[in-house]
């Protein structure tokens, strides 16, 4: 029988290589003015909602001020933008402007096509168990 738990271990392990994914975001943030590590902010506060520079640090494996020097790069160039959080007086909120959000959508259908393109030369069958066996493994797994 085969070992699919090491297979699936190691092919994770590659995709989560700092080097991987910074190759990845520079795709993604080409041409829009960004620095490519500022996607983890920009994406997980599309994922999440608003929130303060900790909790989103918490969110996206980043300490809270790398997320802040991310945010008000980001507040500079008019994605993001702060505003008092209503439950704790003494911090803010960080949240995408309309701008941030049309940047988001543009990575996203990116990801979407580098995906797409990736998958090409499977047969669609391969391709569309791979899709729903990595939801599922998203979803119900050991995260």
């Amino acid at each position: 029988m085969a070992d699919f738990g090491a297979e699936v271990a190691e092919a994770l392990g590659i995709l989560l290589l700092r080097s991987t994914r910074a190759g990845l975001y520079r795709h993604l943030t080409e041409g829009l003015g960004l620095d490519e590590a500022a996607y983890p902010v920009l994406s997980g506060l599309a994922r999440t909602g608003p929130r303060s520079a900790a909790a989103l640090a918490s969110e996206v494996g980043l300490d809270r001020s790398g997320v802040s020097r991310h945010a008000t790069r980001l507040e500079a160039a008019g994605l993001v933008r702060r505003r008092p959080d209503p439950s704790d007086g003494r911090a803010a909120l960080l949240t995408l402007t309309e701008q941030g959000e049309h940047v988001v959508a543009t990575m996203r259908t990116r990801l979407a096509g580098r995906m797409a393109l990736a998958l090409t030369d499977w047969p669609p069958g391969e391709a569309a168990a791979f899709a729903r066996g990595l939801r599922r493994l998203a979803e119900t797994g050991p995260f």
